[in-house]
């Protein structure tokens, strides 16, 4: 049995749980609370296990991986079907591109440390700190819709099947709403989503139907 060291509002959680969903992979989840009581992340056990002090962290029988997109690439490999990396070398490097916009660009520096670290150590008012993330997506947004003009179109990401990149996709299409971002002029990315929310993997992996959700 696959363990997920998961927190339903984690965005790299949010992305792991559809990628593990898009296998059909079972996998037991542990919660770690990344807000309470100054942030379970940092207690000792966890801290042993995962050094960065952030989830997700898979255990697959001996093998513990970090890092949502390595964990990926890990149930890419060893799971193969079905892909979340189909079609040619050419393709996999494109879906890659996409899904690193979000996983690499987007999301470190508007993710919950940086977000505290903008507000307690740098004393950024919380209407400039909207003002930074909504930067920083709308850049990111952008840049796939032009990726995605580029490709070969279809009803997800990178054609008709959906693939890592989505997973990386809706995660933080779901962090820019919680952050009151506005998304009318993204109607690629908006189609995209209703897509890929019309999946069982990206349902089942919603914020709201994990067993810690508040």
């Amino acid at each position: 049995m696959i363990t997920l060291y998961d927190y339903f509002r984690s965005g790299a959680a949010y992305r792991t749980r559809i990628g593990l969903n898009l296998k059909e992979l079972d996998y037991e989840q542990i919660s770690i609370h990344l807000t309470k009581d100054g942030g379970e992340q940092f207690g000792a056990d966890y801290a042993e296990l995962n050094p960065q002090n952030l989830v997700p962290t898979l255990i697959d029988g001996d093998t513990k991986i970090t890092q949502s997109m390595a964990i990926m690439e890990y149930i890419e490999e060893t799971y193969p079907d079905p892909s979340l990396l189909p079609g040619t070398v050419q393709d996999r490097a494109q879906i890659r591109a996409l899904a690193n916009i979000v996983a690499c660009d987007i999301h470190p520096i508007n993710n919950l440390r940086v977000r505290l670290y903008l507000v307690d150590d740098m004393e950024v008012t919380p209407d400039n700190r909207k003002v930074w993330i909504e930067h920083w997506i709308r850049i990111g947004f952008a840049a796939y819709e032009k990726l995605y003009d580029q490709g070969p179109g279809g009803t997800f990401s990178y054609g008709d099947a959906p693939s890592m990149a989505d997973a990386c996709l809706i995660p933080q299409m779901a962090n820019a709403r919680l952050n009151k971002c506005d998304l009318a002029d993204f109607t690629t990315l908006l189609k995209i989503e209703e897509a890929c929310q019309a999946h069982p993997a990206f349902e089942k992996a919603l914020p709201e139907n994990q067993p810690d959700a508040e």
